[in-house]
């Protein structure tokens, strides 16, 4: 069984690697690269970014309806295989509607690795009467940014933009196989394999408005810098050059990050976690305007790593554990609202740029979304104390 529970994780890993390191999350290394040698413009790659969330919040829209698991498994896997397709097609033209439509397809393929895929091992591991928790499993998205960043930053040594894009390609096959061989079928019935049964126990409106109006806030606080910061760092003054190594660093620390947060969440509360990695993300965000100079940007990429993905795996574990039976279907409501912050941020900061001939505004208008969704989620401690007593006087 311990076997069994390494492959299912490694085949979640692998997908995320496979549809967020490489079919969505390469564009950010590759960004400066394709405005340098095929010729890009600023406003353009600010709307590649907002196509791509654009697909990616499609796809969540599709999980949150779905709620056949069987489905959904065929989904995730024509969702792996469009992650290749897209990846090659963004080296085959110069195209900006081809473009378009790749990063549409791969916002697709992105959301059926983080939402179907994860929704689908969640489901395996409660069902297995394993721990209820997806922080090695998200380890693949750290693993992902940081791979695709090392990897075009030694390849743009020797290949152009466009070779980089089939280079990838070729390593996204690879990765493919085990994203489909180790994930076994899904199982349908409503009990666990010692035959505990498996019930939804789904919190009130209330606290989903909250919680999904701050995970709106975090989303734009990750997405600004998570697809514009290699950018940002290569046009301050004596960083030239260091963008890709900032963003390498951002994908190291986020890769044992989840796990790190599982373990905080276990003894400090769920919402507790979350609100401490939104503050110590506000200061990873802010830290490379506000202090300037290479040590500065490392140490915003330190925490600013160490701590989106982590919200991301609390959120997403969150609402898996509110519907065991159908896990992808309230994570799918949640990344509706992450995924609309997705396309709003990029598209407001390429439209910031060109106004004011730097990305820098976009990081004040992430940290401001950031502090907003810590407001919040100090309020939905106090909500969730008083449904938690409204449950607890039913019972009595």
């Amino acid at each position: 069984m311990r076997d069994q529970r390494i492959k299912v994780l490694s085949a979640g890993i692998s997908s995320l690697i496979l549809a967020l390191g490489i079919a969505r999350f390469s564009y950010t290394p590759l960004l400066p690269l394709m405005q340098h040698q095929a010729g890009l413009g600023v406003a353009a790659a600010g709307w590649l970014a907002a196509i791509n969330y654009a697909g990616y919040l499609s796809g969540a829209l599709v999980a949150s309806l779905i709620g056949d698991m069987v489905l959904k498994d065929r989904l995730y896997r024509i969702g792996m295989v469009l992650a290749i397709v897209s990846t090659a097609m963004m080296g085959m033209t110069t195209d900006f509607t081809l473009w378009a439509l790749s990063r549409f397809v791969a916002g697709l393929s992105s959301a059926a690795a983080l939402l179907l895929g994860s929704g689908l091992i969640l489901n395996w591991l409660i069902r297995h009467n394993h721990r209820s928790e997806l922080g090695l499993h998200f380890s693949g998205i750290g693993l992902g940014i940081a791979c695709s960043a090392a990897a075009v930053a030694l390849m743009t040594q020797w290949l152009n933009w466009r070779e980089q894009w089939f280079a990838l390609t070729l390593v996204g096959c690879l990765l493919l196989i085990p994203a489909l061989r180790w994930l076994p079928p899904p199982d349908r019935s409503s009990v666990t394999r010692t035959g505990q049964k498996m019930e939804d126990v789904p919190p009130g409106a209330l606290f989903m408005r909250l919680f999904m109006f701050a995970y709106f806030c975090a989303g734009i606080g990750y997405v600004v810098s998570a697809t514009f910061i290699v950018a940002i760092i290569d046009h301050m003054p004596g960083l030239a050059g260091n963008g890709t190594l900032v963003f390498f660093v951002i994908g190291v620390a986020a890769a044992p990050s989840c796990i790190a947060w599982d373990l905080i969440a276990r003894r400090a509360g769920t919402l507790n976690a979350l609100i401490s990695a939104s503050v110590l993300q506000i200061i990873g965000i802010m830290l490379p305007v506000l202090a300037g100079g290479l040590v500065a940007a490392l140490a915003g990429a330190i925490l600013f790593g160490g701590t989106v993905m982590g919200i991301v795996s609390l959120v997403l574990t969150m609402a898996g554990r509110y519907y065991p039976t159908r896990p992808a279907k309230m994570m799918g409501k949640m990344t509706l609202s992450y995924g609309a912050a997705q396309i709003m941020g990029p598209a407001i900061t390429g439209w910031l740029a060109t106004r004011l001939g730097s990305y820098e505004a976009g990081l004040y208008l992430a940290g401001g979304f950031m502090a907003a969704g810590a407001g919040l989620l100090v309020i939905l401690k106090a909500v969730e104390k008083r449904e938690a007593m409204v449950v607890s006087n039913r019972t009595v």
